[in-house]
């Protein structure tokens, strides 16, 4: 099948999903995207065997994706962009203390939580896995993605402050995470994949560890900074709205791929990117029509690379390599993974609370809110091949599909009920 066929099946694919969903189910876009893609794909896999041929074809298409590859190495770039773009560093200046613990030390206390904790219940399940292996689901599970999340937020009112600290510690954590997975890959004694499927084996020390993060991360800063100032540069010098969009769409998609043949953090690159011509570039280098255009270009391409991102969630259930000894190990999984969240947010915001006020129920809002999603599904897909991979992958989609249907559509409920006990509790102070 060629490239425009099958993105062609793709976008048709997602375009009738969304139909369905606005019109008779009514979730969010994304969540019920995801819903109608998992629905269809137990369908198939019901009646595969009195539908011969049907299911293959279907899995067929779907293993002609790389997920990993269209995710990590595409979509990335675009999705990290976009939401960048909207988020105002003076927002995110006032928060900068949570949302720095929580990418940082988060998500590091996060990926050895659920990694040591799984190691030992994977062994007592008799699905035992090398302890570095482990860690490496630790490390590709803790990144939070909360797509869907965020217009949830704002449709039932959550503070402000909740969703700076949200947005932001998603953006910044997506990249240290695959940063940390990257590098707990290579300490586990593999690379990517090699060209025929086989996991290269490679040695590094671990006093290296710094060093190639201060490699990755420094010096994405650096060439986000570089190539955001030039950028910047030249859109102040044109005032013509459809060159100034093309810059933008060539700053994310070009920094991101430098970054990557540079082995430099490519989501970190976009992110700050991002920001500079977000805030310093549509104040000083843009006029109001040009912000317009630029806003509603990017708000587009955020929404229909979600919902296809989202669609594709669902279809990897037909490729899913799942067998029956591993479900109770993915039903476990959840709540590790929760527990861990809960566990650094406490860690953080607990202490911050008493010299910073926090929202009413912050813990409790970030911890439920913090999804997983197509990031996850994409890292554990790059894995190389091995006993371990498929194990990995299907505790990954257990968290993953949990994490966006249920807690996506229970985190409004959360929010409304702590805003209620902050408005009892006000009411109270005032009596």
């Amino acid at each position: 099948m060629s490239f425009f066929s099958l993105v062609s099946i793709l976008i048709s694919l997602a375009a009738v999903s969304s139909y369905i969903n606005y019109r008779y189910i009514k979730l969010p876009t994304t969540v019920g995207v995801m819903l109608v893609a998992l629905v269809a794909s137990l369908a198939l896999v019901l009646i595969g065997p009195y539908a011969e041929g049907f299911r293959e074809q279907a899995a067929t298409m779907v293993s002609q994706i790389d997920f990993n590859q269209v995710v990590l190495h595409g979509m990335l770039a675009f999705l990290l962009f976009a939401g960048a773009i909207h988020v105002k560093l003076e927002d995110l200046g006032r928060e900068w203390l949570p949302i720095s613990l929580l990418a940082i030390f988060g998500t590091l206390f996060s990926t050895f939580v659920v990694g040591g904790v799984t190691w030992l219940v994977l062994g007592w399940l008799g699905l035992g896995i090398p302890f570095l292996y482990a860690l490496v689901f630790g490390a590709l599970i803790s990144p939070t993605d909360p797509i869907a999340v965020l217009g949830i937020m704002k449709s039932v009112g959550a503070p402000r402050q909740l969703e700076v600290q949200v947005a932001g510690e998603s953006l910044f954590n997506d990249g240290l995470g695959v940063v940390i997975f990257l590098v707990l890959l290579q300490l586990a004694g593999f690379d990517e994949a090699a060209g025929n499927g086989v996991a290269a084996p490679l040695s590094i020390g671990v006093g290296a560890v710094g060093t190639l993060l201060l490699k990755e991360v420094g010096g994405a800063l650096v060439l986000a900074l570089a190539a955001g100032f030039i950028t910047y540069q030249m859109l102040k010098r044109v005032d013509n709205y459809q060159v100034e969009v093309l810059l933008t769409l060539a700053l994310a998609m070009g920094l991101y791929a430098l970054a990557d043949a540079l082995h430099l953090s490519a989501p970190i690159a976009v992110v700050v990117a991002g920001l500079f011509v977000g805030n310093q570039g549509r104040a000083f280098a843009m006029t109001e029509k040009t912000r317009v255009h630029v806003d509603g270009f990017w708000e587009l391409v955020d929404e229909i690379l979600n919902v296809v991102l989202f669609l594709l969630i669902g279809l990897e259930l037909l490729v899913l390599p799942i067998e029956r000894g591993w479900l109770a190990a993915g039903v476990l999984a959840i709540p590790i993974v929760l527990a861990a969240r809960w566990l650094s947010v406490a860690g953080i915001i607990g202490p911050l609370s008493r010299v910073r006020a926090q929202p009413q129920g912050a813990i409790a809002v970030l911890t439920w809110g913090g999804l997983r999603g197509g990031i996850s599904v994409a890292m554990a897909l790059s894995l190389p091949a091995n006993d371990s991979r498929s194990l990995v992958l299907t505790l990954t989609y257990f968290v993953v599909v949990f994490s966006i249907l249920v807690q996506g559509l229970t985190v409004g409920r959360v929010i409304r009920k702590t805003s209620r006990l902050t408005a009892g509790s006000q009411s109270s102070s005032r009596l």
